[in-house]
């Protein structure tokens, strides 16, 4: 297994281990089973904070993990810089709103999803708790599943501790800001690799994964490791990707 899950003594914890070990099987991504290992362990911290095993938890304990998540501060967004800007805050050049200071619902939607889906594996083999302490709606799974995709999806109620999870709105940045940004930088190394992740769209995990060979420089694509499949596919950058490629290459030497 590519991953597991230890509690404070440093012992494996077994029902994850299963969980986990079903996913690895299913053909899921190594990232997919460290995501979903990180919300198993908050979830088993919760469980340990209040001394219920993880077979008897209930719908209570869930309420506990989305209150804390709620209410407690993330670390990952700690500023430690005196000039930053306060969370919440739109910055007046860019447009964009610095992140909170705590959990985003879409972290507490994805928290909620793993703990369901790790009770109903365990369930389905007659382990655990016989209720699911992950409320879903039932309603919206039904119509979920028997949906045409050119259908406009219908609007569902959502299930109970389920956060409003609002839709992701593209965002761009002004030409100017664009030649601000890439005059600022101070090695076409850094250019090369910015301009081939915007102008790409690959994972961060994808592109610092390419190899000289990778570069095809006549069609103008990279050739990446796709998480989703795990095969060798192209993906297009700009022209401007590939001229900071080569005057980085030409800098640095072949490697």
């Amino acid at each position: 297994m590519p991953w597991f899950v230890v509690d404070a003594a440093g012992r494996e914890i077994e029902p994850v281990s299963r969980y986990l070990r079903n996913l690895a099987l299913g053909d899921a991504s190594a990232l997919t089973g460290r995501s979903y290992g990180y919300d198993l362990l908050r979830w088993f911290r919760v469980l340990w904070a209040v001394d219920v095993g993880w077979e008897q938890a209930t719908e209570a304990e869930t309420t506990a993990m989305v209150g804390w998540l709620r209410a407690a501060p993330n670390p990952q967004r700690r500023r430690s810089r005196p000039d930053s800007m306060p969370a919440g805050v739109v910055n007046p050049k860019t447009g964009k709103t610095t992140l909170q200071d705590g959990y985003a619902p879409r972290t507490i939607a994805h928290a909620l999803t793993v703990v369901h889906g790790f009770y109903a594996f365990h369930q389905h083999y007659g382990r655990g708790p016989v209720v699911n302490p992950v409320p879903e709606s039932r309603d919206r799974r039904a119509r979920l599943a028997h949906r045409s995709p050119m259908e406009v999806p219908a609007p569902t109620r959502r299930a109970r501790l389920r956060p409003k999870v609002r839709e992701r709105q593209p965002r761009a940045i002004p030409d100017r800001l664009w030649d601000e940004l890439f005059a600022q930088m101070r090695c076409d190394r850094d250019r090369a690799l910015l301009a081939c992740y915007v102008s790409s769209g690959a994972r961060a995990s994808e592109l610092l994964g390419v190899r000289l060979e990778d570069v095809d420089w006549s069609a103008g694509r990279l050739w990446v490791i796709s998480k989703g499949t795990g095969q060798r596919d192209p993906v297009p950058a700009s022209p401007q990707a590939f001229a900071y490629t080569a005057a980085y290459l030409d800098q640095a030497g072949l490697p």
